[in-house]
């Protein structure tokens, strides 16, 4: 029985010297990270489509069980809206080839603006890809975590490829004013919408943003808490990403999440020793 968790990233500033070693050459970060956890949020391929080589070397720095959730190219979800995209999409696909089985789910995160109006486009594209990967959908339009009718509609729309509906969990964020610069500008990009925590499929997908403080992320991630492990003993296997808005603490809050999951369900494998951040001395 396992349970995977992760970041947003595997490289980060504050963790340097810290959690991980510094320095380390490009080749050798992601296989540092992978100590630590073991499923990684792939916002970078958001930005950019990244070369093949570049895959290459992330899939030669995780075993075959690292899970990567890597997010479709904005050109593809926000730009063009699902539509017109055959070319794009086959660079990615084609780009990301090497991960393998390390590729968990295809992460489409489709804009505010995308709503109910356009399931029909949303139902298109999940049906013409090809049926090599698992797809999971992030969406932000509030109609459908306020109204029921909406909800279902994706529900079925998602249900008819096999697709997952990735939940972005900011309610702890908002609960109360910022505290931080970091929460402050994360207030003004976030999405304020409902949690929702319903699995649709047997790899449901989890992305829980925090505070700066560990206390108020920690109190904040209790609902989680007992739905992974519902889901752990109904057989399904989660993976949940941890960020806070610095995510400073976010690579030893990611195992404190699991840790607390261990701690209801003690079948729950471990996680690995990470690897320290200092080189061991004999003194």
């Amino acid at each position: 029985m396992r349970l995977h968790v992760g970041c947003a990233m595997w490289t980060h500033t504050p963790w340097q010297g810290r959690f991980l070693p510094h320095p380390l050459p490009p080749g050798e970060r992601l296989r540092s990270y992978a100590t630590w956890c073991n499923a990684v949020e792939g916002n970078t391929t958001f930005y950019a489509t990244p070369a093949r080589t570049t895959v290459e070397s992330w899939a030669r720095q995780t075993t075959p069980d690292f899970r990567f959730v890597v997010k479709l190219p904005k050109t593809i979800t926000h730009e063009r809206r699902l539509t017109g995209i055959d070319e794009e999409l086959g660079s990615f696909l084609d780009a990301i080839e090497p991960l393998g089985p390390r590729a968990h789910a295809l992460w489409v995160q489709l804009p505010g603006s995308f709503g109910p109006a356009d399931l029909g486009t949303l139902a298109g594209f999940l049906h013409r890809l090809p049926r090599a990967y698992r797809y999971a959908v992030e969406v932000r339009h509030r109609a459908f975590f306020d109204d029921v009718r909406s909800a279902g509609l994706l529900e079925g729309v998602l249900a008819g490829v096999d697709a997952e509906w990735i939940p972005f969990d900011t309610t702890a964020l908002f609960q109360s004013p910022p505290t931080s610069d970091a929460e402050r500008d994360a207030w003004t990009k976030k999405p304020r919408v409902a949690r929702r925590a319903v699995a649709l499929t047997d790899r449901p997908i989890v992305r829980y943003l925090g505070r700066d403080s560990t206390a108020r992320t920690i109190e904040g991630w209790r609902h989680w808490i007992g739905a992974v492990t519902e889901w752990l003993r109904e057989g399904r296997s989660p993976t949940v990403f941890i960020h806070t808005p610095d995510n400073a603490d976010a690579l030893t809050l990611a195992r404190r999440f699991h840790d607390d999951v261990r701690a209801r369900l003690p079948e729950v494998d471990p996680m690995p020793e990470p690897m320290p951040a200092e080189p061991l001395t004999l003194f």
